[in-house]
């Protein structure tokens, strides 16, 4: 992988901030940021494929926070998140160029958990739609990689976490050391920890966060109760490693 360029966008996100910190001494590691490659400008996306001729992108560019911006503001959703992605992935297929996607296990019903990475898609929310619709456009082009995960920062910050709530969540720190295990992969990938309440995960890290149940206002994005994920693929490729 060393002779392996990767091109990250969104690099003053969340996630790539924690990714610049890990990979700072790479060198095959390039983030660039909105005003270096705007994902709904198709010439920078080009002229950034031109210029670093990367074996793979890592699509981070995204809108996800506030949630409820995906219910207020569906155009800004659908450009950012959809669009966007499918730029990246219409000039990424000229050149053959990897595209490695980060989606969210909202793309499930959310009604049962233990979703297998086939099993069928149906999202909750404004939010988990306008990640399908980018995994759509990814999908299509085999040279890709889905990752299905959901993220938070390490420690939790909120003061509260639901108790009513399953998922996989996992820390940005925890994501950031598992992928460089999983970029030459292909396909779809489910990222997650051990299913649990976002209550008992919360706890790992900050031991005063307190109990809360989400209630179902109207209005809101919904949250699936039960959007846990079956990470036994994810397992056997660490393990394999």
């Amino acid at each position: 992988m060393k002779k392996k360029f990767f091109l990250i966008t969104g690099s003053n996100g969340r996630f790539a901030s924690i990714l610049k910190k890990k990979f700072r001494d790479k060198k095959n590691f390039i983030f660039l940021d909105k005003r270096q490659l705007n994902i709904l400008d198709k010439m920078k996306i080009r002229k950034a494929i031109l210029r670093y001729k990367p074996y793979a992108i890592i699509h981070l560019a995204a809108l996800s926070r506030p949630m409820i911006i995906h219910e207020k503001n569906i155009d800004h959703s659908i450009s950012t998140n959809i669009i966007g992605t499918c730029n990246i992935v219409t000039e990424c297929q000229k050149k053959n160029i990897k595209v490695i996607y980060f989606s969210t296990q909202y793309v499930y019903p959310g009604t049962k958990g233990n979703y297998l990475e086939t099993s069928p898609l149906l999202p909750m929310n404004n939010y988990a739609w306008s990640k399908l619709g980018g995994e759509c456009a990814v999908h299509m082009y085999k040279n890709s990689l889905i990752l299905r995960v959901n993220m938070s920062e390490n420690p939790w910050i909120h003061k509260f976490a639901f108790t009513n709530i399953k998922t996989n969540f996992l820390y940005h720190d925890e994501v950031a050391d598992i992928l460089p295990k999983l970029l030459l992969k292909k396909g779809i990938i489910n990222v997650g920890s051990k299913n649990d309440s976002i209550f008992k995960f919360a706890k790992r890290t900050n031991i005063n966060v307190k109990k809360s149940k989400y209630i179902y206002l109207s209005g809101q994005p919904i949250l699936p109760k039960n959007s846990s994920m079956n990470i036994e693929k994810m397992l056997r490729i660490l393990k394999s490693k």
